[in-house]
């Protein structure tokens, strides 16, 4: 039975189980059973949008991946995830364990799978689509497209003010300093070239002002839509790194929303979008 759209998650829920009582479907929610784009949901009235993933996990699953993934598409060569913001990509020195390389490692481990490859990462508290590949092979087919730029990578933020011109393309030469914030340089052998795109989606006047922007990648150099959207005079909210003022969204205000490439071997077209977190979602209502 098909699930209707813009309905309280408890309605939802009723619309995939209709054999199952009220009371079994709240305990399912109160159990932590349910998710929305991979993170576990209790709130029953919870408005549940038309792109957005639910899933139920079922009580004897053993191939269940923790809160914070959810599998948009995996094949013998990838493994596409919507990554949720707190998260890390991979590991880190001072966090080995829970990080979505790590969950997947354990993920395909379970059914005698070899561990994942990484392909390119999203930042901790950046939210959205993160593809991994399953073998060496997959992995150097996706980096060469990351290298010649031919994968589509379009965000989301969330920025403080509004910007001017509404659209157009911030292009500099990124260079990391030692207390590792990238800025942008005349000139430096160790810049890389960085080429952001954006177009103002929406616009909210009341204080503080906030805007939504899309934002497409040409290059994606480390931080790069931070920094380019701080030097532009517009942080992205909650980004104290790079000089925002504001934290509306109890979190850094970018989403990977969309990623588009060609499979590793059959080489046909895939693109991947996430919904925007409900926070996004309520934040220029």
């Amino acid at each position: 039975m098909p699930r209707k759209d813009h309905v309280p998650l408890l309605d939802a829920l009723a619309q995939l189980y209709p054999d199952s009582s009220r009371t079994t479907l709240r305990q399912m929610l109160q159990n932590g059973r349910v998710r929305v784009n991979g993170d576990t949901e209790k709130d029953a009235k919870r408005v549940v949008e038309p792109d957005e993933i639910l899933e139920v996990i079922a009580k004897s699953d053993q191939r269940v991946l923790p809160p914070g993934i959810a599998i948009l598409h995996e094949d013998r060569d990838v493994i596409v995830i919507l990554k949720s913001q707190g998260l890390l990509t991979v590991a880190t020195e001072r966090e080995r364990e829970a990080t979505a390389q790590a969950y997947l490692n354990a993920y395909l481990g379970s059914a005698g799978e070899d561990r994942v490859q990484v392909v390119h990462r999203l930042d901790r508290d950046t939210s959205g689509v993160l593809v991994f590949a399953k073998n060496f092979f997959a992995r150097e087919r996706l980096k060469e497209q990351f290298m010649i730029h031919s994968v589509e990578r379009i965000y989301v933020a969330i920025i403080e003010g509004a910007i001017d011109p509404p659209e157009g393309t911030i292009e500099s030469n990124l260079f990391e300093q030692r207390d590792l914030k990238m800025v942008s340089v005349d000139a430096h052998p160790d810049a890389k070239h960085a080429v952001t795109h954006y177009r103002t989606i929406a616009t909210k006047g009341a204080y503080p002002i906030l805007s939504m922007l899309e934002v497409t990648l040409e290059t994606g150099r480390k931080n790069q839509i931070r920094a380019h959207l701080a030097e532009a005079g517009h942080p992205v909210a909650g980004d104290k790194m790079y000089g925002a003022k504001t934290n509306p969204l109890g979190r850094l205000g970018l989403h990977a929303k969309l990623l588009g490439f060609d499979h590793p071997t059959s080489g046909k077209r895939l693109v991947f979008t996430a919904a925007l977190p409900k926070s996004f979602r309520d934040v220029l209502r």
